[in-house]
């Protein structure tokens, strides 16, 4: 049954035309391997959240809740849920748990949603570290049914994918990824966690200059995922991750949380995932959060280009791309930048490179040619005013750069490239971005740049470096698919007693259901009460059945055994309170 359902989810549009980079972190959701427990976690939370959210979140979940067709009793299915966020123009996929930061944010700017299809413990109840299918499903989809915050949501992404990353953050990243995943699992040792969590404190206290992929994914944590809406005085929730957590959508709420107005220096404020925060940002409306986002925009690398542009990318030690002001694009690790009087002369990227315009590979620049690195000078001729990009025909024969003239050209920077050229590429708009040159020497002064014996020379046409981002200008330039996901998610053990337990929940849902069921709810309390005297969910919901049933004496009992549970364990006192509450 899941497999058929797993082939239907690739049919939706907006998943097949993903780039295959991004496919390989796409897994099947197996909804068949959802426990009855999880699904009465489901139902529970959802429950609980509806009842609250309905008073304290925006408008927008509550509508976006029946648009996208969540279901309360039951953890919403991949493609019943991809059928209908297709109306609003949107996808989801599922993955295992925490994915890259960039490339979590390309999804969104593909208007894919990302879910992480396992689904949260039993004793995790009212948060978990771990994104997980509650935070997912009932965080994020029902919210961008509002057509503003889904615009916010996919600029989001498509801005972000670009921010540069520091070669920290990926470390940091793994850390955070193995640290969720210890703390759902069941039976890891505390030391075990306290290891990982001190590692992750040190990283987090040690990441120097904060890189522009942490500084944005700060006012992702502030407004997707933990976002207020309205005043500081009467804010509404609309952030996932608090739309997502019955412990953290009340706590919120309280005096306890400081309530501040959103601004770009939220970018600036850090965040522990592992503990709720002590502060949240109240935008007066979405259309404020793309505003912010421009405004972060304008000071990334990818609108600013220059020499800081490519510093942040030679600091990444990453695949990045810089674009010259001819729109050629030159995708490679960037090693070395020449400046002169602070602009940027000679550009140079180690290992696989490729060339292109317009996020298209230029033919014959590909990383099969340029498999070693590539190297350019750029900006202008010394003594000459015009530009190589500003030179009419007319003005490039006058300088004898045509076919077949054996040329000196020496630039500003004092970088001289000297060879015959064979031939030039042009932009669409007749400007030249590119020269070729065979028998090419390009130096700095006694310094070697270029040999003839290497081949043919491609110097890069562009007076300046227009914007620097992450990743190569054309996806297909590059082998992508290399994910290797360092640890998998923690999957619970099912014991003789857990498969009892599971055993039992089944049961009363099936009775809830109608359907034929192998105990009878009394018989479920007596098991109960013998052999899971600590569990307390599934009393609840026995709780629930009674009382439809209008069967006081079996409420009076269940109430007294969970008077017990209570006492036994006072950890779940208001959780049970809060579930009769429902009831």
């Amino acid at each position: 049954m899941s497999q058929v359902l797993d082939k239907n989810i690739e049919t939706n549009p907006l998943i097949e035309r993903l780039p295959a980079h991004l496919k390989q972190y796409i897994k099947p959701q197996n909804y068949d391997n959802y426990t009855a427990i999880n699904q009465a976690v489901w139902r529970y939370v959802m429950r609980k959240n509806v009842a609250y959210l309905s008073t304290v979140a925006h408008k927008s979940y509550l509508d976006g809740l029946k648009q996208t067709g969540i279901s309360i009793d039951h953890i919403p299915n991949m493609y019943g849920m991809n059928r209908i966020l297709k109306e609003i123009g949107w996808a989801a996929v599922a993955v295992d748990g925490f994915i890259p930061p960039a490339a979590f944010m390309e999804f969104q700017a593909y208007n894919v949603l990302v879910i992480a299809s396992d689904i949260r413990q039993l004793e995790h109840l009212e948060y978990t570290p771990a994104p997980d299918i509650i935070h997912e499903g009932a965080g994020h989809a029902p919210i961008i049914a509002n057509p503003e915050y889904a615009e916010y949501l996919r600029r989001f992404g498509e801005i972000g994918c670009k921010a540069i990353s520091s070669a920290k953050d990926y470390e940091l990243y793994e850390a955070l990824r193995e640290l969720s995943i210890l703390k759902e699992a069941e039976d890891t040792p505390q030391s075990e966690i306290e290891k990982v969590e001190q590692r992750v404190d040190f990283l987090q206290n040690n990441m120097g200059t904060p890189s522009e992929m942490a500084l944005i994914r700060n006012l992702h944590w502030w407004t997707v995922e933990y976002g207020l809406i309205g005043t500081p005085e009467q804010p509404k929730i609309y952030g996932a991750g608090l739309l997502s957590s019955i412990g953290e959508s009340a706590w919120c709420m309280t005096d306890k949380v400081k309530k501040l107005p959103y601004a770009i220096d939220a970018a600036q404020q850090e965040f522990d995932i592992t503990k709720p925060q002590p502060q949240l940002y109240v935008t007066p409306n979405f259309a404020f959060l793309s505003e912010v986002l421009e405004e972060f925009a304008n000071s990334m690398a990818l609108r600013t280009g220059g020499p800081e542009g490519l510093q942040k990318l030679i600091d990444s030690k990453n695949l990045g791309t810089i674009e010259l002001s001819t729109g050629l694009q030159i995708s490679g690790v960037f090693t070395e930048m020449i400046l002169h009087k602070d602009r940027v002369s000679y550009v140079q990227t180690q290992g696989k490179s490729a060339l292109s315009y317009h996020e298209k590979e230029l033919v014959g620049h590909g990383t099969i040619n340029h498999p070693d690195g590539y190297g350019s000078a750029v900006g202008k001729l010394k003594g000459i005013n015009l530009a190589i990009e500003d030179m009419s025909p007319k003005d490039l024969l006058a300088y004898k750069i045509s076919e077949g003239n054996n040329v000196n050209l020496e630039f500003e920077g004092g970088i001289t490239v000297s060879g015959e050229i064979i031939t030039g590429t042009r932009n669409l708009k007749g400007k030249i971005i590119l020269i070729s040159f065979k028998e090419c020497t390009v130096s700095l002064g006694e310094r070697i740049l270029f040999k003839p014996e290497w081949g043919i020379y491609h110097l890069a046409v562009g007076k300046r470096i227009a914007s620097a981002f992450a990743g190569p200008a054309d996806f297909n330039s590059f082998d992508l698919i290399q994910h290797k996901i360092s640890s998998t998610t923690a999957k619970p053990k099912m014991s003789a007693q857990r498969q009892e337990l599971e055993d039992l929940y089944l049961a009363v849902r099936n009775y809830r259901e109608g359907k034929d069921t192998k105990f009878s709810p009394q018989a479920v309390l007596d098991i109960l009460k013998k052999s899971h005297p600590k569990d307390w969910l599934l009393s609840v919901e026995l709780y629930e059945l009674a009382k439809d049933e209008n069967h006081t004496s079996f409420m009076t009992e269940i109430l007294q055994h969970l008077e017990q549970v209570k006492v036994q364990n006072p950890k779940v006192k208001h959780l049970i309170e809060d579930g009769l509450e429902l009831v």
